[in-house]
């Protein structure tokens, strides 16, 4: 199954999250809870862990709304 970190989402802003990472508290507090909810998901996605069909939704979408959050600050000039 594949993974989904951002640094292999976003292979073009690399730098940035590096950056982002180093000088942004609330940037690092959204990067550290996105990879724990994607190593979550992996888990579910690889039957490592089971749960329901509405946990396994409710996970993804709030997967990719930390996604998208981050998005919007790795983009934002």
């Amino acid at each position: 199954m594949e993974r989904h970190d951002l640094l292999h989402e976003f292979p073009e802003y690399q730098e940035k999250i590096h950056e982002l990472k180093t000088t942004d508290a609330h940037f690092k507090k959204l990067f550290d809870e996105y990879n724990e909810m994607e190593h979550e998901v992996h888990r579910v996605n690889t039957d490592t862990e089971v749960v329901t069909d509405g946990h396994a939704h409710e996970l993804k979408a709030k997967l990719l709304f930390l996604k998208d959050e981050l998005y919007a600050m790795l983009t934002k000039e």
